[in-house]
C-alpha cells in the first residue's frame, strides 16, 4: 500500500485543478446549494464579515455559517471572496474556535473555490486551481502574529482572490444537542505594501509505516532548497496520537541548525524559532518525526483518519517581495545518510503533562452530559480570549502546577467563570513578576480587569519574544561602580524599550562595498566608510602583515558616503583614490572624519569640506610596525570631545591602545597580547572598536577575539571594569555609547556554537543586557560597526552583506517575559516612564561612538489531500482522536569562524 502513495501524490500535484476523480459517487448528494450565508443566532459570528479599521486596513471575519456535522471526521469547507480588487496583505490572524468542537482549521488562498455554495463537504475539493495555505489552527493554539513588515500577499494581479476555510470536526459528540457551529478565523488586512512576503514550506512524509508494538520509529524527510533565500521565523508540528517529537533543521556544510523542535501533543501553534534561520540555495532542509507503535495491534500508515498517522512540519518564512514564493513542499527524503549525524535531541521525546494534551475522552458517549455549547452567546472582544480552552492549562504551568488552577475545567464555562476574576488577576501578577495573594487579587479584580485583559491579549505574541526576552544570564566579571567622590552620575536604564528595525528605511538597499565603518556627523547624518570593489581576503597580506595587492591601486570610487537618515539619499561623497582597505570611522565634535586603513597601516584626519586631502596622518604608509610611529592594521579611533586626545586601537597584529595629543604627538600606550584562555585585564586579542564615556572619563574597548568589553580610565589608563556575557559568543565586534546605554554587536558563531549573530543593548552602569535585536530584512552575517544617535536610533554596517540597517528604540512599552515549562509569556504594559538624561551631563558633541544625548521616542496542503485509503481526505491533518542565502563569497576580513591557526581573522 505504501508504494501507491507517491504515485497518487504525483497525480494530485499534476492535476491540481480537481480531485473529483477521487471523490465518492455519493458526493453529488452532499453539496449544499444555499447562496447566502445566514448566521445562526447561536453563533459568535457576525453578519458583517468585512469590518473597516481605518483608511488602509480592514478585518475579515471568516466563519462557518452555522453547521452541524453528523459524523466524526467530517470536513466542511466554505469560501469568502476578497472584498477588494487591489493587492492587500494579511498581517494578523485570530482563531475563533475551541477544540471542544473543532479538531483543526486550515485557511487557503486561491482564485476559484471548488463550490459556490455557502459550505460544502471538502471531499469535493477546496479550490479548482492551486491553493496556497495561509494559516492553520489546532489544539486551542493561540493567535499567530506576523513580524512587523511581513504579510501574506492576496488580491491584485498575482494574489489569491478567495479565501477557503476548511474545518475538521474530529469528534462530533459535542453536537448531540444539535447546536450550530460558526468556527472560523478573523483576518487583519492592510492595503499598505509590505516589504517582506510571508509563505509556508510544508515538509510531510507520505510513506511512513509504524509497525505494531514497535517502541521507536523514525520518519525522516529531506529536500535540497533551490530558491531565493527565505528567512524562517516560526514553525508548527503535526502528528496524531503516536507522535512523540518533531524536529526540523537546516543543514549547511554539515552543520545542523535547529529550526524548531516540539511535541505534537502540545497546543499546535506556530511557535517562534529560537533564533531566526536563513535558508539559501543549496541548503538541505531536514525533519524527523519520532513515533511509537506501542499499544497498536496493526501497522499504522500515513493518512487522514483517526486510525492513521501524519508527520508534518510547517515552516513559516518571509522573503523579499520581488522574489517571494508563497508555498513550497517537501515530501521526499533525498539525503537519508545525512540523518546519521542528526543532533541527539531529535531522538528524545518531549515530556508532556496530561493536562497539556488535547483530550477527547470527555466526549465518550458513556460520559456525555447535556451542557451549554461554548459557541452560543455573543461575547465582547475582550471576553473571547477566555475561550481559548487550554489557555488555563498553559498558564497553570506558569503558576507551578497548582491544583486550584488546574481544577478550573476548560470545558465547563460556568465553573470557569466562577474562578475567572481571581485567576486572571493572579495571572497578571505572575506575568508582572509580582507576589500578590489571592485575597488581594480578588479585592482588586474589577479594578485590574482592564489590565488583565491586556495581559491575556498579549500572552502569545510569539513572533516578538526572541528579540524582547531579557537574557537570563547574569553578567560575568567585575562590574565596578565609581566609588563615592569618583566619576560622575550615570543614568539608570532597565529596559523599558525595545530595538526594532526601521522597515520603512530604504538604506538597507544601498549596497556599497564592504561596510567597515559607520558614524554620525554633527547634523545627525549617517556617514558610511566602505571598500568599494576592494575585498579583504586571504591574499591581501603576507605573514608579516605587508599588503600584497598594491598593484590594484587605491579604491577609485568615493569610499565615504554621507546619507540622509530619513530617506537614505546620498548627500555627499568623498574619499576617492585615497584608501586601499578602509576599516574604522569616527567623527569628532567639530565634524572631522577619523579613519583607519589596515592596508596602509595608517590613521587619517579628514575635513569633509576640504578637498585637498588629509589634514593629519599618523603611521607610515604600507609599513607595519609597533613603535611610536607605526601601526599594524589599526582598527578604530576615538577623540575626546573635551581634551582633544586621540586614541587609536592597534589592532590586528598589535594588541594595544595608543594615545596621541590633538596635534598627533605620541603620548603613551597600554595593553599587551592575551596569553592563555583566561586573558587578564589590559590584555587584548584584536582591540577592534572604541567608545568614549567622556563624563565618566572612561574609554571602552571591544576586545574582539576575547568576546569582552574592557573599560579604562582615560587619565591613568587604569582598568575599571569588564563586561562579558555568554550570549556574546566568541566575539564582540563593535560598541557604541550614549548616556546610560552601551550597544554592541557580536560575530559569527564557531562551528557547533549556539550563540547567534545579534545586537545587544546594555545598562552601562550594571553591564546587564536589557535587550537583544536582529534585522527583519536580510540578516546579520558580519556586523562590523555600530553607532547610536542622540534620538535613540542605531545603525549597523555589515562587511559581508554590504548592508547598513537602521534600528529605532520604542519607548512607553514595558516588555516582561516569563519562561517556564517551555512556555513563554510576554506582557507589554503601557508606561508613562520616559528615559531622561541631563543635558548638563552630556559633555561635548562627539558623535563617532563616544557620547551624546538620549531622547527616546516598536500551507499546508495546497495540494489535494490524501488518506491511506483512496486519498479522499483533503486535509494534510487528520484526527488524532483515538477510537479508544547570500552569494556565498565570504571574505576573510573579520571572519571569526573556527580556523586552525590561532591568528585572528581579518576584517
Amino acid at each position: 500500500m505504501a508504494g501507491r502513495v507517491p504515485s497518487l501524490l504525483v497525480l494530485l500535484l499534476v492535476f491540481p485543478s480537481s480531485c473529483l476523480a477521487f471523490r465518492s459517487p455519493l458526493s453529488v448528494f452532499k453539496r449544499f446549494k444555499e447562496t447566502t450565508r445566514p448566521f445562526s443566532n447561536e453563533c459568535l459570528g457576525t453578519t458583517r464579515p468585512v469590518i473597516p479599521i481605518d483608511s488602509t486596513d480592514f478585518a475579515l471575519d471568516i466563519r462557518m455559517p452555522g453547521v452541524i456535522p453528523k459524523q466524526s471526521d467530517t470536513y466542511f469547507c466554505m469560501s469568502m471572496r476578497l472584498p477588494v480588487d487591489e493587492e492587500a496583505f494579511v498581517i494578523d490572524f485570530k482563531p475563533r474556535a475551541s477544540m471542544d468542537t473543532v479538531h483543526h482549521m486550515l485557511l487557503f488562498g486561491c482564485n476559484m473555490p471548488s463550490s459556490t455554495g455557502s459550505y460544502w463537504f471538502c471531499d469535493e475539493g477546496t479550490c479548482t486551481d492551486k491553493a496556497n495555505i495561509l494559516y492553520a489552527w489546532a489544539r486551542n493554539a493561540p493567535p499567530t502574529r506576523l513580524p512587523k513588515g511581513v504579510g501574506f500577499r492576496v488580491g491584485g494581479e498575482t494574489g489569491s482572490k478567495y479565501f477557503v476555510l476548511q474545518v475538521h470536526y474530529g469528534d462530533i459528540s459535542a453536537f448531540r444537542d444539535n447546536h450550530k457551529d460558526c468556527s472560523g478565523v478573523s483576518l487583519h488586512l492592510t492595503r499598505l505594501p509590505q516589504p517582506l512576503i510571508a509563505g509556508m514550506y510544508l515538509m510531510m512524509s507520505v510513506d511512513t509505516v509504524i509497525p505494531a508494538g514497535e517502541k521507536v520509529v523514525n520518519s525522516d524527510i529531506s529536500c535540497h532548497y533551490k530558491n531565493y533565500p527565505m528567512h524562517v521565523f516560526a514553525y508548527r508540528v503535526h502528528t496524531h496520537h503516536l507522535g512523540k517529537v518533531v524536529s526540523g533543521y537546516r543543514v549547511r556544510n554539515g552543520q545542523w541548525t535547529l529550526i524548531g523542535r516540539q511535541s505534537p501533543q502540545l497546543p499546535q501553534a506556530f511557535y517562534p524559532v529560537e533564533h531566526p534561520v536563513d535558508v539559501s540555495f543549496g541548503d538541505l532542509l531536514a525533519a524527523r518525526c519520532v513515533f511509537t507503535g506501542e499499544g497498536r495491534t496493526e501497522a499504522t500508515h500515513i493518512g487522514g483518519t483517526s486510525s492513521d498517522e501524519m508527520c508534518n512540519l510547517y515552516i513559516m518564512y518571509y522573503m523579499e517581495a520581488k522574489h517571494a514564493v508563497s508555498f513550497m513542499t517537501c515530501t521526499q527524503n533525498v539525503a537519508p545518510d545525512t540523518f546519521r549525524t542528526i543532533p541527539p535531541e531529535a531522538n528524545i521525546p518531549i515530556p508532556v503533562k496530561s493536562d497539556m494534551v488535547m483530550m477527547h475522552e470527555h466526549h465518550k458517549e458513556t460520559e456525555y452530559k447535556d451542557k451549554i455549547p461554548l459557541l452560543q452567546q455573543p461575547k465582547r472582544e475582550e471576553e473571547e480570549v477566555l475561550d481559548q480552552g487550554d489557555f488555563y492549562s498553559l498558564l497553570s504551568k506558569l503558576l507551578g502546577e497548582r491544583e486550584d488552577v488546574v481544577h478550573v475545567h476548560k470545558y465547563n464555562p460556568t465553573e470557569k467563570a466562577e474562578s475567572e476574576s481571581d485567576l486572571v488577576a493572579e495571572i497578571a501578577n505572575v506575568v508582572q513578576k509580582k507576589d500578590v495573594g489571592r485575597s488581594d487579587a480578588r479585592e482588586g479584580a474589577e479594578h485590574e480587569r482592564g489590565n488583565a485583559i491586556l495581559v491575556r491579549d498579549r500572552i502569545h505574541k510569539f513572533h516578538r519574544l526572541v528579540s524582547t526576552l531579557r537574557p537570563p544570564e547574569s553578567r560575568v566579571s567585575s562590574l565596578q561602580q565609581p566609588l563615592p567622590g569618583e566619576g560622575t552620575w550615570e543614568p539608570e536604564h532597565t529596559g523599558d524599550f525595545h530595538m526594532e528595525e526601521a522597515l520603512d528605511w530604504p538604506g538597507v538597499y544601498l549596497l556599497p562595498g564592504q561596510v567597515s565603518g559607520v558614524a554620525l556627523d554633527p547634523k545627525n547624518n549617517l556617514v558610511i566608510f566602505h571598500r568599494g570593489d576592494h575585498v579583504w581576503d586571504g591574499n591581501s597580506f603576507d605573514s608579516k602583515f605587508v599588503y600584497q595587492q598594491i598593484g590594484l591601486g587605491p579604491i577609485e570610487e568615493d569610499t565615504i558616503l554621507v546619507i540622509d537618515p530619513n530617506n537614505a539619499a546620498v548627500l555627499q561623497s568623498s574619499g576617492k583614490n585615497l584608501f586601499y582597505l578602509p576599516h574604522g570611522l569616527s567623527i569628532d565634535k567639530d565634524g572631522n572624519y577619523w579613519v583607519t586603513d589596515v592596508a596602509l597601516h595608517q590613521v587619517f584626519k579628514l575635513d569633509p569640506n576640504n578637498k585637498e586631502g588629509p589634514i593629519l596622518i599618523l603611521g607610515r604608509s604600507m609599513q607595519p610596525g609597533s613603535d611610536q610611529n607605526h601601526f599594524c592594521q589599526p582598527t578604530d579611533v576615538a577623540v575626546d570631545p573635551g581634551t582633544g586626545a586621540i586614541y587609536v586601537s592597534d589592532g590586528y597584529c598589535n594588541s594595544r591602545i595608543v594615545q596621541f595629543s590633538p596635534s598627533g604627538e605620541f603620548i603613551t600606550q597600554w595593553g599587551e597580547e592575551s596569553s592563555g584562555s583566561s586573558p587578564l585585564p589590559g590584555q587584548f586579542t584584536v582591540p577592534h572598536s572604541l567608545a568614549l564615556v567622556p563624563h565618566l572619563g572612561q574609554l571602552c574597548v571591544a576586545d574582539r577575539e576575547n568576546a569582552r568589553i574592557q573599560c579604562f580610565k582615560t587619565d591613568t589608563k587604569e582598568f575599571v571594569r569588564e563586561i562579558k556575557h555568554s550570549s556574546f559568543g566568541r566575539n564582540v565586534f563593535a560598541i557604541s555609547y550614549i548616556p546610560g546605554l552601551l550597544f554592541a554587536v557580536n560575530g559569527k558563531p564557531h562551528f557547533g556554537d549556539q550563540e547567534p549573530v545579534q545586537g545587544f543593548v546594555m545598562n552601562f552602569s550594571s553591564g546587564e543586557i536589557i535587550d537583544i535585536f536582529k534585522p527583519v530584512r536580510k540578516h546579520f552575517d558580519m556586523p562590523h560597526d555600530i553607532v547610536a544617535s542622540e534620538d535613540g536610533t542605531v545603525y549597523i554596517g555589515d562587511a559581508h552583506t554590504n548592508t547598513v540597517w537602521k534600528f529605532t528604540l520604542t519607548e512607553k512599552v514595558e516588555h516582561r517575559s516569563v519562561k517556564k515549562a517551555g512556555i513563554e509569556v510576554q506582557e507589554i504594559k503601557d508606561s508613562e516612564h520616559k528615559l531622561e538624561t541631563s543635558s548638563g551631563r552630556v559633555l561635548g558633541r562627539f558623535r563617532g561612538k563616544g557620547s551624546g544625548g538620549l531622547n527616546l521616542g516598536n500551507f499546508f496542503a495546497s495540494r489535494k489531500g490524501y488518506s491511506r485509503k483512496g486519498f479522499d481526505r483533503l486535509s494534510t491533518e487528520g484526527s488524532d482522536q483515538e477510537k479508544e542565502e547570500d552569494d556565498g563569497s565570504e571574505s576573510e576580513e573579520e571572519y571569526s569562524a573556527p580556523l586552525p591557526a590561532p591568528a585572528p581573522s581579518s576584517s
